[in-house]
């Protein structure tokens, strides 16, 4: 076995069957209806027969008017994990240096290792923002951000971002899961930028995790390099029907669940102030909230029928359950189970 690997342990988090999960950040509101439409056009005989597309000119295009970038800017994968997979692989030498905001989404670090590259923590500052001038003093040619931050669900300023990106001696990949329901994306400005990739997915907004689809954005020459790391045929038939017929048809009702969960995550951490608790802000689909046993509270959570996240001691935070949104009355249950959570 590779040395790198001895230290892994392979990701196996998953729920038991429950009625109600709000662990994962998916949409808790459902699909796209278009996707779910698209689905019975390859219901046919020999509609699955074939291989699917290797280029996926329908869904960069339709991705490219939405986004208003050139379709050679985007490339699809299987899930923004695949792409942050294959640029670490194809961007960096092995015993490369990758730095990343600590504490952030675990797989950044997992994939530097299983690349053969060596992971760095910067540890975020205790306004839970980026520390710009420590990852920029590492000089590693790869620094990775998400923003928002997944779990602290922060979004990094905009001026500490543009400092990363202006001074990086080398790629900068963001990551950006959670961007419908922040404020603003680099996605645009990444395909002028000849060091920058940012990761999309349509796990989150969307509703379409059971595709495993995500796509990056950046220069065509950047993408063309990450492109041979992905290798052909990562976007099944099925998923780029349907993410196209999303893409093409469903964007209001994007903006009608972006401006839902918004809504439901103010009004989500309201009730929990005023049960006494204190939840962090957010600007992802999911509240986070401070607590002294997380392992304690989400198994509480999960008796009521409710699946949360629990996350031990994060540096800088301490113990955390993180919260998916969804409609209002889930969010009550989950409140009422956490008011007779036992002291």
């Amino acid at each position: 076995m590779r040395d790198a690997y001895r230290v892994l342990t392979a990701y196996r988090t998953e729920w038991p069957p429950v009625e109600h999960n709000l662990a994962d950040n998916t949409n808790a509101f459902g699909s796209a209806p278009s996707a779910i439409a698209a689905l019975a056009e390859l219901a046919t005989p020999g509609g699955l027969a074939s291989y699917p597309s290797v280029t996926v000119t329908g869904l960069r295009d339709a991705l490219g008017d939405w986004l208003g970038v050139e379709p050679a800017s985007l490339l699809p994968g299987c899930g923004s994990n695949d792409l942050l997979d294959s640029a670490m692989r194809a961007l960096a030498d092995p015993g490369a240096t990758v730095a990343y905001a600590a504490p952030t989404f675990v797989m950044a670090s997992y994939f530097a290792q299983s690349n053969s590259l060596r992971p760095l923590a910067v540890p975020l500052r205790p306004d839970r923002q980026v520390d710009a001038g420590a990852l920029l003093a590492t000089r590693a040619p790869v620094i990775y951000l998400a923003s928002p931050n997944n779990p602290s669900g922060t979004a990094t300023s905009r001026e500490l971002v543009r400092t990363v990106l202006d001074e990086a001696p080398g790629i900068v990949i963001i990551d950006e899961a959670y961007a419908e329901f922040a404020d603003h994306s680099w996605a645009v400005e990444a395909t002028h930028r000849p060091n920058v990739m940012v990761t999309r997915t349509f796990s989150k907004a969307w509703g379409l995790a059971g595709l495993r689809l995500g796509y990056a954005v950046g220069s065509p020459e950047l993408i063309g390099e990450v492109e041979k790391a992905r290798g052909p045929f990562k976007v099944n038939a099925v998923a780029e029907r349907v993410a196209t017929a999303a893409v093409r048809n469903d964007r209001a009702w994007l903006a009608d669940v972006v401006a839902r969960t918004r809504a439901g995550r103010e009004r989500f951490a309201g009730r929990l102030r005023e049960i006494g608790l204190d939840p962090l802000a957010s600007a992802a689909n999911f509240d986070r909230l401070p607590v002294d046993d997380a392992q304690r509270v989400a198994a509480h959570a999960m008796r009521s029928g409710i699946a949360i996240r629990g996350f031990k001691g994060l540096p800088g935070i301490g113990d955390l359950v993180r919260v998916t949104i969804g409609p209002d009355e889930v969010m009550d249950l989950l409140v009422d189970a956490l008011e007779s959570l036992p002291s």
